[in-house]
């Protein structure tokens, strides 16, 4: 199969729907926590900060340590254990995770950020060598104008074994020594991808690192 990249540049930012819909519904049942607001930690999404969803409000749970389980199926490989992280879900098919990395200097976080964008254009391929029934579709949404800057990326995902058909959002950005990773995945294909959505979202996130 050959991956199909879309936009100015052969970028993927991924994870289906599906990879994450386990983790949506175990934590349905948990109650949304406040994120951490101490001075020298970096602050999470609320969960009315992602993009609207259409019929039902979305859910957060608690600010966590360590890496999300299981990790991203994009951007996931690069994460250290430092990382922190906190999931967030709807009432239906549509899940997100945002994982954040504190580094020791701002050059070890530019590089980290670096890697997790290497990672995330090499994905739709990973994705299809790994999975021989999964056909992957790449796309490049930009830069962000946002501290030092995010990026955009978006997978969309179909498996010919169970029929499925997910979408996926994905963002970098980084202030200072502190790097984010955004996820929003959902069941669809391009056409139902938020982008806009996303990308304020991803502003918001960046922003409220400190």
């Amino acid at each position: 199969m050959n991956v199909r990249a879309r936009g100015t540049r052969r970028t993927a930012a991924a994870a289906a729907a599906a990879v994450a819909a386990g983790v949506a519904v175990a934590l349905a049942a948990v109650p949304a926590a406040a994120a951490s607001t101490s001075d020298d930690t970096p602050r999470y999404l609320d969960a009315s900060e992602l993009p609207p969803h259409p019929t039902s409000p979305w859910y957060a749970g608690p600010v966590t340590s360590g890496q999300p389980d299981p990790l991203p199926a994009c951007g996931g490989d690069p994460l250290p254990s430092i990382a922190g992280h906190r999931q967030y879900w709807t009432e239906y098919d549509t899940n997100a995770t945002q994982v954040t990395v504190v580094e020791r200097s701002e050059q070890r976080a530019k590089d980290f950020a670096a890697l997790l964008r290497k990672d995330l254009a090499d994905c739709a391929a990973k994705l299809m060598r790994q999975n021989p029934d999964v056909t992957a579709t790449e796309k490049y949404y930009g830069r962000l104008n946002v501290e030092e800057g995010a990026h955009v990326y978006g997978i969309h995902t179909t498996s010919s074994t169970v029929g499925s058909s997910d979408i996926g959002l994905y963002s970098v950005g980084r202030d200072g020594a502190t790097v984010t990773l955004v996820r929003w995945a959902q069941m669809g294909n391009f056409q139902h991808a938020q982008v806009a959505d996303f990308k304020k979202t991803t502003v918001t996130a960046v922003n409220k690192l400190y």
